[in-house]
């Protein structure tokens, strides 16, 4: 019965310390964009546009479209038409009033 005893803790020991920490620095440390779209997408099929920086978690700026259908889709930030895009929308967010708080 000791036997057991020991067995059953030294397993769970070696499973608990197998197992990754849970913090949330580590949470979702990738990339969100595994594809990239370089089509034109046309502007009355765009919702939304979602920039997020590059940074630890990923080396490429992406730059992520929501359509009116719903689905969102990754645009590849090299394409000169996203390029064009995405000065559009920070010159927009510039022209935004401060004032409002």
């Amino acid at each position: 019965m000791k036997l057991l005893i020991l067995f059953v803790l030294g397993t769970l020991v070696v499973v608990i310390n197998g197992l990754p920490p849970i913090n949330r620095v580590h949470f979702n440390n990738h990339c969100r964009c595994l594809h990239v779209e370089s089509r034109l997408i046309p502007p009355n099929s765009l919702k939304s546009i979602k920039l997020v920086p590059k940074g630890s978690h990923c080396p490429e700026i992406e730059v992520i479209a929501g359509l009116v259908s719903g689905e969102s889709i990754c645009l590849n930030p090299h394409s000169s038409w996203v390029k064009k895009l995405v000065s559009f929308v920070l010159n927009e967010q510039g022209k935004a009033p401060k004032d409002q708080a």
